[in-house]
């Protein structure tokens, strides 16, 4: 499915209840590496990937467990099942890291860049019939899901991304009034 850029904009929705198919990581891969066409300040491109897809997913799910579902020894198969649902039905991972700067201007311009290279994600992935989900769980900076990223001193984990195909697309969400957040200059 070919979609207008303004299409993709207004049609694409974050996916929070994935089918559980996987993504095949090819298609991630290629996702990725649209997506580094955007802007950023002097090309410094500040982003690092870490892909869990296929094979690795075992091991993010492990990890996410050790993270995220408190006392996991102390519970069922059933109960920690129910708990990892949200992590297990997706499809693929990406974790998001940017380089933090010690200028305060280059690490504000490295975020922003960030961001846009994962809006150019969400539409590529959409336009491809693949969910999104940029999340941000409170573990990013916990010293183990740093460790297991491999993630450096100078670099600050912003996102864990989900991929996943879906049965139901969101409703739309009311967006607030142009006149709500633009004003004309001198007035």
């Amino acid at each position: 499915m070919t979609l207008s850029v303004r299409d993709a904009v207004l049609q694409r929705r974050s996916i929070k209840l994935f089918n559980g198919q996987q993504v095949d990581k090819k298609a991630v891969m290629e996702i990725l590496d649209d997506a580094k066409w955007a802007p950023n300040h002097g090309n410094r491109q500040p982003w690092r990937i870490v892909v869990g897809a296929e094979e690795q997913l075992p091991k993010v799910h492990e990890l996410l467990r050790d993270l995220a579902v408190p006392k996991w020894q102390e519970l069922s198969e059933d109960a920690i099942a129910i708990q990892m649902k949200k992590f297990t039905l997706a499809g693929a991972y990406a974790f998001v890291l940017v380089t933090e700067d010690v200028r305060q201007k280059e690490r504000l311009e490295d975020y922003a860049a960030a961001a846009c290279y994962l809006q150019n994600v969400q539409l590529l992935a959409w336009e491809k019939g693949i969910g999104t989900c940029w999340k941000t769980p409170g573990f990013l900076d916990n010293p183990k899901f740093r460790e297991a990223l491999n993630a450096q001193p100078h670099e600050r984990v912003i996102s864990m991304f989900q991929f996943g195909y879906y049965d139901n697309v969101p409703n739309v969400r009311t967006r607030k009034d142009l006149s709500e957040f633009v004003t004309e200059f001198g007035q």
